[in-house]
């Protein structure tokens, strides 16, 4: 899609004489060189190395009745250094993608491993702090091999351990465990920025997305929700601000903290409408969710597609929303989205004008 899109402009750049066509095929034929985001060999690699770790924790699962213990754990030792040495080999000669998938099979045996062990020993212990080590162990192997498997593996297993928490505690806050997604997600975080695992970071923001929620359930409070929308909306804000460094890590991060931070600003703001169902205080949030999503437009809107549709949504749903409980009448249907037309046609205008003194601006530097 990308590619298709480059080559079109490029077409139109040589058309007007901006670029010559032989600058054109180069910068095309650099863009072919590059590896490509999406390999077949790379996704079946890695659908092979998670059946092969299912393989090994169902294997362990049946309790190898007939095998001596220390013969067992001798295995999934030997097992998991041979992955990890092997996998060492492989990045030495420049097979990434077979390296990797050796390198998820050892996170997801380190995990059997602990499981055997408890098993034949009888140990004592809660699967929660076994989640905890099963991720920590998957941590440190990112980090050593700066593998972005192994850094997806690792934010699989944070969901891993917050579902279990939930089955275990449900909407109670108990000890650290409450904590412990958002820990999660800042390792996960800083995982995809030191193995460039950049989808990867979408675990971590729906982490955090899922524990907010989660957060909200357990307070039940109309002050978390009206935080939800105020906090979300300054960080949204922010991220289209020049403000360094935070400017630095937004551009590098794309366009998610852009997307989350308005994400969790609706989220607010449904709450909101949930707790406020009625009066005057439901229009109020209505006029403030539609404002919302034409800031959000106004500040994202042009690069950030993401946040667009999501503001386009929100905006749609809103004035509908907002038709179908307040007006009774055609005639005051009529007037509400009358008054909505010439409000966002006012912003448009503002805007239009801003981006033409911009693009003004910035050709008078050029020049």
């Amino acid at each position: 899609m990308y590619r298709g899109r480059l080559e079109r402009d490029l077409s139109l750049w040589v058309e007007k004489g901006l670029l010559q066509g032989e600058t054109a095929e180069t910068l095309l034929a650099e863009y072919d060189a590059r590896p490509a985001s999406f390999s077949l060999g790379r996704v079946l690699m890695g659908l092979a190395a998670v059946l092969l770790g299912a393989a090994l924790l169902l294997l362990v699962a049946t309790n190898w009745e007939y095998i001596p213990r220390l013969v067992r754990v001798g295995l999934m030792l030997a097992l998991i250094w041979a992955v990890h040495i092997g996998a060492a080999l492989l990045l030495m000669r420049g097979a990434a993608a077979t390296a990797g998938g050796l390198l998820v099979v050892g996170a997801l045996s380190f995990g059997g491993a602990i499981s055997l062990v408890g098993q034949m020993y009888h140990l004592s212990g809660d699967e929660q702090t076994v989640m905890y080590l099963w991720f920590a162990v998957a941590t440190v192997s990112a980090i050593a091999f700066r593998s972005a498997a192994v850094t997806t593996v690792a934010g699989f297993l944070s969901w891993a351990s917050f579902a279990l928490y939930l089955q275990d505690f449900d909407t109670r806050w108990y000890g650290f465990g409450p904590y412990a997604p958002l820990v999660m997600a800042a390792v996960i975080v800083g995982l995809v920025r030191f193995t460039d695992a950049g989808r990867a970071r979408h675990l971590a923001y729906l982490l955090v997305i899922g524990w907010l929620a989660w957060l909200y359930a357990v307070t039940d409070d109309i002050s978390v929700a009206i935080a939800f929308a105020v906090l979300g909306m300054a960080a949204f804000v922010m991220t289209a601000l020049p403000l360094r460094p935070i400017s630095g890590l937004v551009r590098s991060a794309g366009a998610a903290p852009a997307f989350y931070s308005f994400l969790v600003t609706v989220t607010g703001l449904l709450l909101l409408h949930i707790e406020m169902d009625e009066g005057g205080r439901m229009i109020l949030i209505g006029l403030l969710t539609l404002a919302a999503a034409i800031v959000a437009i106004v500040l994202h809107g042009r690069d950030n597609g993401a946040v667009r549709y999501l503001a386009y949504g929100t905006f749609a749903a809103e004035m509908l929303y907002l038709a179908s409980v307040t007006v009774g009448t055609m005639l005051g249907t009529s007037t509400l989205f009358l008054f909505a037309g010439l409000v966002v046609a006012a912003v448009a205008w503002i805007v239009i004008r801003l981006e033409r003194r911009f693009a003004a601006g910035r050709v008078e530097e050029h020049a």
